[in-house]
């Protein structure tokens, strides 16, 4: 039975963003990329942990051997609590104009992830992946800003955001090389829906996309374009999403109140808050970064 929309943790987030259910530890990862955070949250003990940086975190993904791999605004880093960070590799530090945002890992551990211009400006993003000895290679160039990635391993496909270019793209995918070719569009936002954003696929391959400046979650077969359903969020800036609990059937639901004004922030005061809900369908497991972290040189600069 789907539920109701329910305010999990009134975090007032500057740019709450990138969700990850970690099924092993049943806990829920997430950032606050203005805020410089990266929190846990514990449903069943109803506790949250924030780590705090010096810098940006675009988004987190859980590693392997511990800890978690995090995308940076000028490289991936390793990261243990209570440790120093490890620079696994700087990207595109001579673009200043650049931070990384949001990455996911494939169901072989390998990290994607992207860039974006910090004005939200012109098209000097890439995508990029690194694979599980650490080689980071750019897959993608003249990108706004790179936001969701998902993947249909079933279908040899995976899905991503270009936020500006307002549409959602499909590429026939190999899992066993991690090659990509044949992009297309398979989605678009008509006007007045809002930005695509972050985007997470349930167990039927449907995608769920967050709508910036939309107010709301919507659920999209990528085989026709059509929009299936949509959930409505009382926050305007609506970021991500992923599916998790113990039986993947919550869908969690990040947002942000950075730079709104009193007047918006009195009528949305949820906006930041952390979201969930029970749509009625079942997502897939997020999946842990394999990378080898030991064996890479953090002389790396792309």
């Amino acid at each position: 039975m789907n539920g109701q929309i329910e305010l999990v943790i009134d975090a007032k987030a500057a740019l709450g963003e990138g969700p990850h259910w970690d099924q092993v530890e049943g806990r829920l990862y997430w950032v606050d990329i203005d805020g410089r955070e990266l929190r846990v949250y514990d449903p069943a003990a109803g506790t949250e942990d924030i780590h705090s940086f010096d810098q940006r975190v675009g988004a987190a993904v859980p590693a392997a051997g511990g800890g978690w791999v995090l995308a940076m605004e000028d490289g991936i880093y390793r990261f243990m609590e209570d440790q120093p960070l490890v620079l696994l590799a700087s990207v595109e530090a001579e673009i200043s104009s650049n931070r990384l945002n949001d990455a996911k890992c494939d169901s072989r551990g390998r990290l994607w992830f992207g860039s974006m211009n910090r004005k939200h400006a012109g098209k000097d993003g890439s995508l990029y992946v690194m694979d599980l000895e650490g080689e980071v290679r750019k897959v993608l160039s003249g990108i706004g800003i790179s936001n969701g990635l998902a993947w249909d391993d079933s279908r040899g496909l995976m899905y991503y955001i270009d936020t500006l270019t307002f549409t959602v793209d499909a590429m026939d995918y190999s899992l066993q090389d991690g090659s990509v070719s044949g992009r297309r569009t398979v989605i678009r936002f008509a006007e007045g829906e809002g930005w695509p954003d972050g985007m997470t696929i349930d167990s039927e391959g449907m995608l769920w996309i967050a709508h910036w400046r939309g107010s709301c979650v919507s659920r999209w077969n990528p085989h026709t374009g059509e929009q299936l359903r949509k959930i409505e969020v009382p926050a305007p800036y609506v970021t991500s999403c992923t599916f998790g609990g113990e039986h993947l059937d919550e869908l969690y639901i990040t947002t942000a109140c950075g730079g709104m004004s009193p007047e918006e922030l009195e009528c949305w005061p949820l906006a930041g808050g952390l979201f969930k809900i029970k749509p009625g369908v079942k997502g897939v497991a997020g999946n842990r970064c394999a990378v080898n972290a030991d064996s890479i040189t953090s002389d790396l600069n792309l």
